[in-house]
């Protein structure tokens, strides 16, 4: 079996981050002097959001999802955010919109239940978030400036979207 260049250094970058976090990551670790921030890794991110009790495995799904990156990202630039719900999805909607929309249009998927369990919508509610989140989606994507609109402004309307249907359905 041969392993290409760009296999190798995938392998070789993940080996480094690993080794990076063994060496500056305490597992659970609540015992954080004052003024001290959050892990980036265990307490930040998408990992956090979905592993909220179980930081190897934040830790992991952080590394896995753009090696940390995001994670970092928000630890140096909002502390305060970490691990907030909100925020992970935020992130998540941000880096997978297109599978989203794509998703709410056929009403069902995997990035769709991912962002409602993010959110703690309870799948007993996750048909009728849905459907409301089809509905408004639709004349989102029937406006007249919706191909105008940047990326980041798509995901913007989509997480409003989310937001008032979760608020709607899922917390009563």
């Amino acid at each position: 079996m041969m392993i290409n260049s760009r296999t190798r250094l995938l392998c070789a970058v993940t080996l480094a981050s690993f080794a990076l976090l063994a060496s500056t990551t305490t597992f659970g670790a609540d015992d954080k002097a004052p003024g001290a921030g959050p892990n980036p890794f265990a307490d930040c991110g998408i990992g956090a959001a979905l592993f909220t009790e179980t930081k190897w495995a934040a830790v992991i799904s952080n590394v896995i999802w753009d090696l940390g990156t995001t994670a970092v990202i928000s630890a140096t630039a909002s502390p305060q955010t970490c691990s907030g719900k909100k925020v992970a999805a935020a992130l998540f909607i941000h880096h997978t919109y297109d599978n989203l929309a794509e998703e709410t249009a056929s009403g069902q998927g995997e990035h769709l239940t991912t962002v409602l369990n993010i959110l703690e919508c309870d799948s007993a509610h996750h048909a009728q978030a849905i459907q409301q989140i089809r509905s408004n989606m639709g004349r989102a994507v029937a406006a007249p400036n919706y191909n105008d609109q940047s990326h980041i402004d798509k995901a913007s309307n989509y997480y409003s979207i989310i937001e008032r249907a979760v608020s709607t359905t899922c917390m009563s």
